[in-house]
């Protein structure tokens, strides 16, 4: 199989389920419609508006979809990242990466197979923020020894 195609193809990666609270709606709306532009299929579990609610409801949504391999990759954002984070990391079998740089965003894949996305929406632009997510989907997980230590998480 052609290793670009296999990473950069939507139907190959699947549906990506995104949330966000308030702060990072606006965010969440243009990575939405990046992702959209490049042939993904987003499931959009709110917020619906930049009215305060709770992160948490969505950050479990996303969570517990990829949690239950609803969707394989999942993409969360609040002010910081950091809520989104912790509430993503507590459901089993999620990986969320609170990523803001390139590298970290790259890293999370090739060592930790992340399968959610966490980003700031006080933080980073939109520019970074959709060379984040065109990094994280385009990268693949190297395995190997890698592979281990995730099992024993899992464990």
């Amino acid at each position: 199989m052609d290793k670009e195609n296999s990473i950069t193809n939507p139907a190959i990666i699947g549906p990506i389920i995104i949330g966000s609270d308030h702060a990072a709606f606006g965010l969440k709306e243009k990575i939405k419609n990046f992702l959209l532009s490049r042939g993904y299929v987003v499931e959009d579990v709110g917020a619906d508006s930049e009215n305060s609610v709770n992160y948490v409801d969505y950050g479990k949504k996303v969570a517990n979809a990829v949690s239950e391999g609803q969707f394989s990759r999942g993409i969360l954002l609040c002010g910081t990242g950091l809520g989104m984070s912790i509430v993503a990391n507590r459901f089993p079998k999620v990986r969320a990466a609170l990523c803001s740089d390139i590298f970290s965003a790259r890293m999370s894949r090739v060592h930790n197979d992340a399968n959610i996305l966490v980003m700031g929406g006080r933080l980073i632009g939109d520019v970074l923020a959709f060379e984040l997510v065109q990094t994280w989907l385009e990268t693949e997980f190297e395995g190997g020894r890698h592979l281990e230590r995730i099992q024993s998480i899992d464990s």
